[in-house]
């Protein structure tokens, strides 16, 4: 569908490519609408968001940290540099940014998450798990805290329950590869490959190009004794970029 010529569209189509996950397609979006709209905090944390799809942590970290310079005040997104902050374990980074999230609006479904990947990262999974929960009281349909929640299940090892999380994550957006993604991993913990298999395929349909998509396939193949397509999505990922 041909699009009108106008800069509302623009931002449309950016939109979609983060939500298609066409990263580096709405980062040129972006780019371009930054020319025109320099002070836009949200084209910022959009820009953030498509680095952090595609695993650019330090980049994303950057862009977030700009956004927070210019808007100091905005929670939208924050749950995301939360989950940066988490993974490189920047535990008092983390701390800093749930207490001003707590400071600016607690009764928001962001500041909730913030909080509970601080006690995630700390390792108290059970408060962690109170935090998604309280997020999920302000919005049912927030997404990342139902993905989250089935992390931290899984950490405590209740699968049931990871299983439900995910579940829920994925009648609420399917387009979200996170919640299929775990949803193959439980069922892999499970020992259940040929399920976690369909799991993975339909994370790998949304995110074709990450590696670590294929690398799971793969290992569900090898368990299923299945090498010839295990060496195939092998051969994928090293294509990818994975390297091990």
């Amino acid at each position: 569908m041909e699009l009108p010529r106008h800069w509302m569209a623009r931002f449309f189509e950016a939109a979609l490519c983060v939500e298609l996950q066409r990263n580096e397609e709405a980062r040129g979006l972006y780019a371009a609408l930054r020319r025109h709209f320099p002070g836009s905090s949200y084209i910022l944390s959009q820009l953030a968001t498509c680095c952090y799809n595609v695993r650019s942590f330090d980049a994303s970290q950057q862009a977030f940290d700009e956004m927070r310079r210019r808007d100091p005040y905005k929670l939208a997104s924050l749950d995301t540099y939360s989950n940066i902050l988490y993974v490189k374990e920047q535990s008092a980074a983390l701390s800093h940014l749930a207490r001003q999230a707590v400071k600016i609006d607690k009764y928001t479904p962001e500041a909730c998450c913030i909080i509970g990947n601080y006690y995630s990262l700390k390792g108290e999974h059970e408060k962690s798990v109170t935090y998604f929960q309280r997020a999920l009281c302000l919005n049912r349909n927030f997404t990342p805290a139902w993905i989250l929640m089935g992390h931290e299940f899984m950490e405590m090892k209740n699968t049931p329950a990871a299983i439900d999380a995910y579940r829920t994550a994925v009648n609420i957006n399917q387009r979200d590869y996170r919640a299929w993604y775990g949803l193959g991993q439980t069922y892999e913990l499970l020992s259940l490959h040929f399920y976690a298999l369909f799991y993975y395929r339909r994370a790998m349909a949304l995110r074709p190009e990450d590696a670590r998509m294929w690398c799971a396939m793969a290992q569900c193949y090898e368990s299923m004794e299945r090498r010839a397509e295990a060496l195939r999505c092998y051969e994928r990922a090293h294509r990818c970029g994975d390297r091990e």
